[in-house]
């Protein structure tokens, strides 16, 4: 069953929500994941793949899962930014940033596989 994903609210301060048009609650991207809330909620804690509240709602880019499954690589680029010293909100907005190195943005590489050139670039985006 695919679940509706949550439209971005364009009225916030925030860039990421600019940057992302779809988004899931918990409990629709364990619909997604063919799993349950709190395998989401441990997938979130272990930094596995990046929540943001939402008016006042825990949710994830719709764009991070791709055939019921997080996208390949994600959590290898997640640990590169956070310990290159980029917050969750930061390393949201750093997958969906165009890149004219890669070409487009990170998150469109790791949906093509080309994870490796993700990986890279996270490694050397640290500050």
């Amino acid at each position: 069953m695919q679940a509706d994903p949550v439209q971005a609210d364009p009225v916030q301060a925030d860039p990421v929500p600019d940057l992302v048009s779809q988004w899931l609650t918990l409990p629709q991207l364990a619909d997604a994941l063919g799993s349950d809330v709190a395998r989401v909620r441990q997938l979130v804690r272990e930094h596995q793949v990046l929540a943001l509240r939402r008016d006042g709602v825990l949710a994830v880019p719709a764009e991070l899962v791709q055939d019921g499954q997080l996208l390949k690589g994600l959590s290898g680029v997640l640990t590169l930014l956070a310990d290159g010293g980029y917050s969750d909100d930061e390393a949201l907005g750093w997958l969906f940033t165009p890149d004219d190195s890669l070409p487009g943005r990170p998150v469109d590489a790791l949906r093509e596989n080309r994870g490796t050139e993700v990986k890279r670039r996270a490694q050397a985006a640290g500050f």
